[in-house]
This record gives structure tokens, sequence and C-alpha cells, in this order.
């Protein structure tokens, strides 16, 4: 999964938005809190003018300083943003005391008014941070559940390949024992990607993995099983989780290749298009069982490979499923 900074999240519109909101609603209960029922509407065109400088001074002082920031631990980074929201409130009051003439009161001086100020500001920051603390909390947890939930599918794909390669082992063992060592090879090199933590890998590097898988099937299938590749040179510089374009290839063998008695093709082909790199993987279905695939055999695979997809590229990848003619297509769009 990508990481993401806590300061992103107060430089997307919803949390642009939310702290425009915000800021009128305080000026409003400011306005409405006033001993002068006549002036109430001046006074909430400043409060509102006021708060709307702060917080975006505040938000654009944190946007040039956010690669400072960002080296700082999260209880650290959350004082100094509250330090620079103090510190842009006393500025943005030293102008307004000055420019607006607001001393006309005798019985209202400066200092008074600067500490007003900054004791609202100070109000108001720390319920920011209580807030935020909180939504940071709750997208820490759903962040967990996501990647347990991702670890779940991972795990109910691996056995796949495991098993048939085991039974294709078991079978040359004895009467094509270079075969065999060439097998367990691959394997090795499929379970050492399969095993490893979550991470993306080049797609070059993940194209490989699968090439490797399709020798040790073929193998087994002989003949039966014939590959065309369709790739560009040199291959676009993309990463993709690991282990995702294989398990979309192995579907292809289970529910395609398998169940057709003179076997069949599988198709693998890499574009660029719309500034983005499309996979496509595109193998024969027996006749009459389309929607049976795409229901049960391909769904397991479809369904991990999909949602590690949408985790690793922010929602910005996809994957698609489509039939055409009786082959089954599957197309991969990866963004660059």
């Amino acid at each position: 999964m990508p990481d993401h900074h806590p300061l992103d999240t107060l430089f997307r519109p919803p949390a642009l938005i939310t702290v425009v909101l915000a800021g009128e609603a305080l000026a409003l209960m400011l306005a409405l809190a006033s001993g002068q029922p006549g002036a109430r509407m001046l006074q909430f065109g400043l409060a509102s003018l006021g708060i709307q400088w702060i917080a975006v001074g505040t938000l654009c002082t944190l946007y040039l300083l956010r690669r400072p920031l960002s080296r700082l631990p999260p209880s650290v980074l959350a004082w100094a943003c509250l330090g620079l929201l103090l510190a842009m409130t006393l500025l943005v009051a030293s102008a307004a005391w000055a420019l607006l003439d607001l001393g006309t009161e005798p019985e209202q001086g400066a200092l008074p008014f600067m500490l007003r100020m900054l004791g609202i500001a100070l109000v108001v920051g720390l319920l920011a941070l209580l807030a935020f603390q909180n939504y940071s909390e709750a997208t820490r947890l759903a962040v967990r559940t996501k990647q347990l939930e991702l670890e779940s599918l991972r795990a109910r794909v691996r056995p796949h390949f495991l098993f048939n390669t085991l039974n294709s082992g078991v079978a040359l063992v004895r009467q094509q024992p270079e075969q065999a060592e060439q097998l367990l090879l691959g394997l090795s090199d499929l379970f050492r990607a399969a095993l490893a933590n979550p991470h993306d890998i080049e797609l070059a590097e993940e194209l490989a993995l699968t090439r490797r898988y399709l020798e040790i099937e073929a193998i087994r299938f002989g003949p039966r099983l014939q590959t065309t590749w369709d790739l560009p040179e040199p291959l676009p510089s993309v990463k993709v989780p690991a282990l995702s374009i294989q398990p979309l290839v192995e579907n292809a063998v289970r529910h395609g290749i398998e169940r057709l008695p003179g076997g069949g093709r599988i198709d693998i082909a890499v574009a660029v298009r719309d500034n983005a790199a499309l996979v496509t993987i595109r193998n024969r279905v027996p006749a009459g069982d389309l929607d049976g695939a795409a229901r049960h055999g391909h769904s397991i695979g479809i369904k991990a490979t999909q949602a590690r997809l949408q985790a690793s590229t922010g929602g910005r990848g996809s994957l698609t499923t489509s039939q055409s003619g009786g082959d089954y297509v599957v197309e991969m769009r990866l963004p660059l």
C-alpha cells in the first residue's frame, strides 16, 4: 500500500472545503455572540474575512513547509501545526488592528484584543487536533483491516499453483528428472515472491514470474498449451503488486486450457495508451462455460488482484473483464 503522510489529508478537496465551512460557522457564532445586534452583519463579514485569511495562510504555510514537516513524528507535527496556527492568528490580528482601526473603543486595547484572538485560535486548534487524531486512528484501523483482507485473499490464491506444480513434479521425477528439476526451480522462484511481504515490483519482473509459471505448466500440458506474447520494447517502467498478473494467467490455464480437450492459446499483451500501461490476458473458454467461469472459477483471482491493485495505486488502477466471441479477456490498467 502506498504510504501517505498525515499532512496530505489537509490538501485534499474535502478537507479544504471542510476548513472553509468550519471557518464560516465560527464567524457566524462570533457574530451571534456579539452584544451589538445592529452590527452583527458587519461583524460577521469582518470575522469571516479574518478567519479565512488565518485558515488559508496556515494551510499555505504548511504546504510550503511540508517537506521538513514530514520528517517530524506525528505528535511533534501536531504541536508544530498548532504553533503555526497561533502565529498566523497573531499576524492577521496585528494587521487587522493596524489597518481597520479596531481600537476606537477606549476600553479595548491591543493586548486584550490579541489575547482574545489567540484564545479563540487555541481552542479551535485543540478541537481540530482532537478531530484529526480521531480521523487518523480510524484511517489506520481501516488500512489495517484492508491489509488483513488482502492477505486473506492472497492466501486463497497461493495454493492453486502449489498443488498443480507438485502434482506435475511427482509425475516427472522418475520419467523426466531434468524437467522435474526445472519445474522445482521455477516453483522456488514463484514461492520466493509469493511468501514475501506484500510489495510492488517492476512490471518486467512480474512478467518474468508469469513466464516462469507458464514454463512450469508447459511441462504438464505439453503442446496443449500455446502462449503468445506481445510486449513493447522497452517495457513501460511501472510497478505492480507482486504476483498480481500470474494469478490471472493461472485462471486462464485452470478454467480455459485445462478444460479444453485440445488445449488452447493464452495471449498476453502490454500496450501504452492514455498515460497508462494496459496488460491484456485473453484465453479461450469451453463453449457455454463463459458465464460459469466468470462467476466461479475466475472470481477469487480477479477479486484478490483487483483489491490489491486498487490499494497499490490509490484507486487509480483498474481491472476489468469482458467476453469477446469465445474468449475471456482480462485487462489491467496501470497508471504511469
